[in-house]
């Protein structure tokens, strides 16, 4: 049986980080070996120099392959200076060059798409180019792959108020992305983990899962820190698929699932 395992985190803010729920996390990735880790931004708080040290070295400590896009908080706010001439500097000093990586073994495919906007405060955008993009990749996916799209601001709200921070250009990304291939997009954004259908224009299914901050004080409410296990399980033409809400126990200072979900998947 082939078994892949995605590890999903979101919104680490460094900065504004809490030292046991970091270390909680470096052992949940270490139990768990998954085939990827997944960062869908808002890496720092304020994308200082040494927020962004704060995160090489968790990614250093890691030791795992990762694969990471910015968030609006990745680039300098009140730098105005970097923010209009080099808004990327620190991220790809830190991080890494490519803001739009891809990961690929015989069991994912997950392919990052850089929704930050330097010119924009907060909101996220995808441009055509970028649709197009993404859709080429997909296409190009073995039969046996779990097939990841990766943005920072959700595509679906579950939360009325949540609606203001949709990515812009959803409508037109979503419905290609389907029907290219996806089965699941990841983000962050709004620290409020839920999993949720995307409406399609096809017979495919796909879906949202949103993670919440996977290591900073900033929760969303009563919501604690969070993460995703993303476990795809393929065999002889047989597929299945579930995530995993695990939350961070402040008692026993480790992370715990807390709800399965499971996903139905096209193929």
């Amino acid at each position: 049986m082939r078994v892949s395992r995605v590890l999903h985190l979101s919104d680490t803010h460094f900065g504004t980080e809490v030292e046991p729920v970091v270390d909680a996390v470096l052992e949940l990735a270490r139990s768990l070996m998954p085939d990827v880790v997944v960062l869908s931004g808002d890496i720092t708080q304020r994308a200082r120099s040494g927020q962004f040290a704060a995160a090489r070295s968790f990614l250093s400590r890691l030791g795992l392959p990762t694969l990471a896009i910015p968030g609006n908080h990745d680039i300098p706010l009140f730098n105005v200076a970097a923010r209009i001439l080099n808004p990327y500097g620190g991220y790809r000093r830190a991080i890494g060059m490519a803001l739009e990586p891809v990961f690929s073994n015989d069991r994912v495919l997950a392919i990052g798409v850089n929704t930050t906007r330097p010119s924009r405060h907060k909101n996220g955008e995808v441009s055509r180019e970028q649709i197009n993009r993404v859709c080429a990749q997909l296409r190009q996916a073995h039969p046996h792959q779990l097939r990841i799209v990766v943005v920072h601001q959700p595509v679906r709200a579950v939360v009325e108020s949540d609606t203001r921070n949709l990515l812009i250009g959803r409508e037109s990304a979503v419905p290609a992305w389907v029907d290219a291939g996806m089965d699941i997009v990841l983000g962050g954004h709004i620290h409020l983990p839920y999993v949720a259908p995307l409406p399609t224009r096809s017979a495919r299914r796909a879906w949202a899962v949103q993670a919440g901050t996977a290591v900073s004080h900033r929760v969303r409410g009563s919501i604690p820190n969070s993460v995703n296990v993303i476990e795809h399980h393929a065999e002889d033409g047989h597929v299945s698929c579930r995530v995993q809400r695990w939350d961070y126990d402040a008692g026993g200072k480790a992370f715990a699932v807390v709800d399965n979900a499971v996903l139905e998947l096209s193929r």
